[in-house]
């Protein structure tokens, strides 16, 4: 799940409330219920009296934000009938690694054998549903099998969180509040609109639902009916509209039919490591040019792109074209746009990547990722915030420093870069 797949587009979810029959369509058991998911929901353990009594006079004072957001009262008061606080959401919202796993263990894990295998098998059993989506999308079956196995190991982890306790539980009493709000209001809109049940809407304790794992602002703007029977059912064992509405998620953001997302490269000796990052952008012919080649030889991919080295100047290149930058768009994360790329290339028969990582270097302790911010921030490098997440803004900080101390410009920044910024 990434939280930078929340989206809302305020026009279409207009037109959502204005065609939604608001309970009408709305299954009123809790049981299993056909066309619906057939998983249990993992019970919410019990709250303070403290924390409970907060949340449920959180749900009174949130009902008049929901109505004057076009929900109706009947769905308002079905839906938030099952909120309750949960304390296990607060607990992983707040929950953070000590230390941040490197690329490569990263990619071990998201390009396995097992995950290949599997996205092998289901390439076969869906053929034709895929071939269906290929065509109507323009985005590769690969890709789309590769999301999926990313996103919940092909529906075998879905999530078993109802959506609506867990949104209202961040809602009242997250890190960002607001934000979940707004998560809260357009899952009451999904239930508006009769594509699941409160009690069906299941997920991850984050929000993330069903088999490709959107957040509800997403799926309000990306979800489709593929199968034409009235519901975008990304919940349900079929997983049909999910694999259809996150084709439509990728070509909606920017997914060129008929181009590759890019290729792993070699780079000249003489390669200037200033271009390396996704802010530098030529052609492929360019790149062809300054003698950038790409692995196992053939032309390079077509189309404009970047070359982006994730483990630094002793670890695999990347030529990036603007399918890998959809794949962002998903989630903003290199390793993950170079997990689903490289897992889609194995599920197709293809190579995995063919260049060394520098798997001697150890990982970097969340406080010793926050203090390389501090420091870069203290010279002047680096002004965003203080998180030790090691996104492009701080990549570009360590270049630059990098830059001016002489040495390899790649942006990766590791225990030595520490010590030197100490120095």
């Amino acid at each position: 799940m990434s939280i930078s797949r929340i989206f809302l587009s305020t026009a279409l979810i207009g037109v959502l409330a204005s065609c939604a029959s608001p309970v009408s369509r709305m299954p009123t058991s809790g049981g299993p219920v056909a066309g619906y998911s057939s998983v249990t929901p993992t019970a919410i353990p019990a709250a303070s009296a403290a924390d409970e009594a907060g949340l449920q006079r959180f749900v009174q004072s949130f009902r008049s934000r929901a109505l004057s957001s076009g929900i109706s009262g009947a769905t308002y008061d079905r839906s938030m009938r099952i909120a309750q606080y949960n304390p296990d959401v607060i607990r992983l919202d707040r929950k953070q690694s000590e230390f941040s796993r490197p690329v490569w263990l990263y990619l071990d894990s998201a390009v396995s054998d097992v995950r290949i295998t599997t996205g092998r098998e289901k390439n076969a059993q869906l053929s034709s549903t895929l071939s269906r989506i290929e065509s109507q999308y323009g985005v590769p079956r690969e890709i789309v099998l590769a999301v999926w196995g990313m996103e919940s190991n092909f529906g075998g982890n879905r999530g078993k969180m109802q959506i609506i306790p867990s949104l209202t539980t961040l809602a009242y009493d997250g890190r960002r509040g607001e934000m979940f709000q707004n998560q809260l209001i357009a899952a009451l809109k999904i239930l508006q609109a009769g594509d699941t049940d409160p009690e069906h809407m299941l997920g991850s304790w984050a929000g993330a639902m069903g088999h490709t794992q959107f957040m509800p602002t997403s799926y309000l703007e990306y979800a489709v009916d593929f199968t034409g029977d009235g519901r975008r059912d990304i919940w349900s064992d079929d997983p049909t509209d999910a694999l259809a509405s996150t084709a439509a998620y990728l070509a909606r953001s920017g997914w060129q039919r008929g181009q590759s997302w890019g290729a792993e490269v070699q780079l000249p000796s003489n390669f200037n490591m200033g271009l390396i990052g996704k802010g530098t952008r030529r052609s492929s012919g360019d790149w062809s040019a300054q003698g950038v080649r790409k692995i196992g030889g053939g032309a390079m991919p077509s189309g404009s792109g970047s070359i982006i080295m994730p483990a630094g100047a002793r670890g695999p290149a990347f030529f990036i074209t603007d399918n890998f930058r959809a794949i962002l768009r998903y989630n903003n994360s290199d390793n993950y746009a170079l997990g689903v790329a490289f897992l889609g290339e194995r599920i197709a028969g293809r190579s995995g990547i063919q260049g060394g990582w520098p798997r001697s270097d150890r990982p970097l302790s969340s406080a010793e990722r926050e203090e390389i911010q501090v420091l870069l921030k203290r010279r002047g490098f680096y002004d965003g915030e203080i998180d030790g997440l090691f996104g492009s803004g701080t990549m570009e900080a360590v270049a630059a420093f990098q830059r001016a101390i002489g040495t390899t410009p790649d942006g990766y920044p590791t225990s030595i870069l520490l010590g030197q910024l100490r120095g």
